[in-house]
């Protein structure tokens, strides 16, 4: 006997409730949201091309290395060469300003997940269903309850993106040494100089492997949020797949592809646990200058 299960009818039935007793929550959730991915795109988008070329090229020098800003500096004037510059400064904004929501909530949400094993059980299921539905479905609820535009794409963006954060914060806090801790409690540390002074130095690079994923994930689901009108590089690649037009949607796609490899060294070189040569010494090498003087006789 097959017993019928009006799911989907269910479901409407809480779309509607919310929608007629959390409106306000709504619609302050959408100006927060509004405001800092509105400013932040025409932030990026205010910027001179040769000021962001610099920026990245030194951040580049100063924790990768001189072959990456070398990559950065020919990449992002592929990207000039191509007209893809404002699209791509929007995704940036987008980004970034999802990256930063998935982080106000993820980090402080793995805290919690790694001082309670009450808080993990119940959370860690949401996070495994986060995971595994399909990026297309976090549209549909974003454009219910927001709309088209800006806003329901970077919403859905900060709920994809953010389950790697809060995994990695809570793995990396659980797995801090017992006796880092310990030492840390005997020295007179309360629960919160423990937390700041110990475990989130320690649990440092599993935090940034969190963050650097949340990033790319974001970049990827800005992408796909341009079927909702969020803009930026996934403007192209949707025309490239609507139209047929596979040049511009090969231009959008390398577009994406040079923005995730510059995001992903810089953030991936800020879990590094050992500081790299100065920017001096590096620019010292690239120009064949030494240091070291024969000492004389």
């Amino acid at each position: 006997m097959i017993v019928d299960l009006p799911i989907g009818d269910w479901f409407t039935l809480v779309v509607n409730f919310m929608q007629a007793h959390f409106d306000l929550f709504f619609s302050v959730v959408s100006s927060v949201i509004s405001f800092v991915a509105d400013n932040l795109t025409t932030f990026f988008n205010w910027l001179p091309a040769p000021v962001v070329f610099i920026a990245l090229a030194a951040l580049a020098l100063w924790r990768v290395g001189w072959q990456f800003t070398l990559f950065v500096l020919i990449a992002l004037y592929v990207v000039l060469g191509m007209d893809l510059w404002p699209a791509t400064m929007d995704t940036l904004g987008l980004v970034l300003a999802a990256t930063i929501a998935a982080l106000g909530i993820g980090l402080p949400l793995g805290v919690l997940m790694a001082k309670s094993d009450v808080v993990q059980a119940i959370v860690r299921p949401v996070l495994d269903f986060m995971q595994t539905l399909p990026a297309f479905v976090y549209l549909i609820p974003a454009v219910i309850f927001f709309g088209t535009g800006r806003v329901p794409g970077v919403i859905a963006t900060v709920i994809f993106s953010m389950p790697p954060v809060v995994r990695l914060m809570n793995v990396g806090i659980r797995y801090v040494p017992s006796e880092n801790v310990e030492a840390g409690k005997a020295f007179g540390c309360n629960g919160l100089q423990l937390l700041w002074k110990v475990e989130l130095p320690l649990a440092l690079p599993s935090i940034m492997a969190g963050i650097n994923q949340t990033i790319m994930l974001a970049l990827s689901m800005v992408v796909i949020a341009s079927m909702i009108g969020a803009g930026g590089l996934g403007d192209p690649v949707l025309a490239g797949i609507q139209q047929l037009r596979l040049g511009t949607g090969f231009q959008g796609g390398l577009g994406v592809v040079i923005l995730a490899i510059i995001l992903d060294r810089l953030t991936q070189s800020f879990g590094q646990r050992r500081r790299r040569a100065s920017v001096f010494s590096r620019l010292a090498k690239m120009f064949g200058s030494n240091s070291e003087r024969p000492s004389a006789g």
